[in-house]
């Protein structure tokens, strides 16, 4: 049915353990792939999707790899999920993509509001709500 992609939840992983690991401290992609046991070929693609949105932050050098560009607060699920994936989007019409039976579409409101939905919950976790675990993550209403 529904589902995030791999390179999202590499993506969510990538920044979660940046998070953990303390402000501006840097950390090699292969250190986070063998930590966290994800392709290091794969994790860099989601590194440079979040790097290009502003999330992270990459240091050159002997000592390089990747930060966090921003505070914990600052950064949402959704920003991630966007920097990976590009804005949401659950059927063609709710993209924007042309739909054969758009004018006849009796679930087409219903699908809008479930992915405005998702698109609020996700941007209403940010990463230190997300870290900090069940009891501090928003209520679905």
């Amino acid at each position: 049915m529904l589902h995030v992609s791999r390179k999202f939840e590499y993506g969510l992983h990538a920044v979660s353990y940046l998070a953990t690991r303390g402000a501006g401290r840097v950390v090699t992609v292969k250190e986070m792939a063998d930590d966290i046991g994800f392709s290091q070929e794969f994790l860099s693609k989601a590194m440079q999707s979040l790097k290009k949105a502003g999330i992270i932050a990459s240091v050159q050098g002997v000592k390089g790899g990747y930060t966090l560009a921003k505070p914990l607060s600052g950064i949402t699920v959704a920003d991630i999920g966007e920097a990976i994936e590009g804005k949401p989007h659950l059927t063609r019409c709710a993209s924007d993509l042309y739909c054969e039976i758009a004018s006849k579409c009796t679930h087409k409101q219903y699908m809008n509001l479930l992915q405005n939905k998702i698109q609020e919950f996700m941007g209403a976790t940010t990463l230190e709500t997300l870290i900090e675990g069940d009891d501090s993550l928003p209520q679905l209403k």
